[in-house]
């Protein structure tokens, strides 16, 4: 695979006390994906995702906000023939009110069950869905423990 076919971004997992996770839908497109989007040249993910979830979302959410879960790599849904690299961060968030801006078009609260009949992107899909109850159990437990 060529640099020229990969695509890096920085996206993150944002759950809510109930362990729901935020998934965002562009205009003019069909699948959900998580919130947060290229990087600039010489941007530290951390930085482009901030940028992105006030951009897109008017979150203000800064690196301490957030913790590092890894790095996965899966086809892109939105450009044919292209992957994308992704930077994965999580954080749990207590507003739920959450608006669409800029290129979103829709925003859901997604429940890791798949009980909501919604099209995901193969990264979402195949990597970060499986994380989800994951962290929210991780998050609990650092709450029970007063962390």
């Amino acid at each position: 695979m060529s640099n020229n076919q990969a695509i890096r971004i920085a996206s993150a997992i944002i759950t809510d006390a109930s362990g729901r996770c935020l998934l965002v839908r562009k205009r003019g497109t069909t699948h959900f994906i998580q919130p947060g989007g290229k990087m600039e040249p010489d941007e530290l993910p951390v930085a482009a995702l901030s940028r992105e979830l006030q951009e897109e979302l008017n979150l203000s959410l800064i690196s301490k906000d957030f913790s590092y879960v890894g790095c996965f790599t899966d086809e892109a849904i939105n450009e044919p023939g292209r992957v994308v690299i992704a930077e994965i961060y999580h954080s749990v968030i207590s507003a739920t009110d959450i608006q669409p801006a800029a290129e979103i078009e829709e925003v859901i609260w997604y429940s890791a069950d798949g009980s909501q009949p919604v099209l995901l992107a193969p990264l979402t899909e195949n990597h970060l869905m499986p994380l989800v109850a994951m962290l929210h159990q991780n998050h609990s437990a650092q709450l029970r423990e007063g962390g």
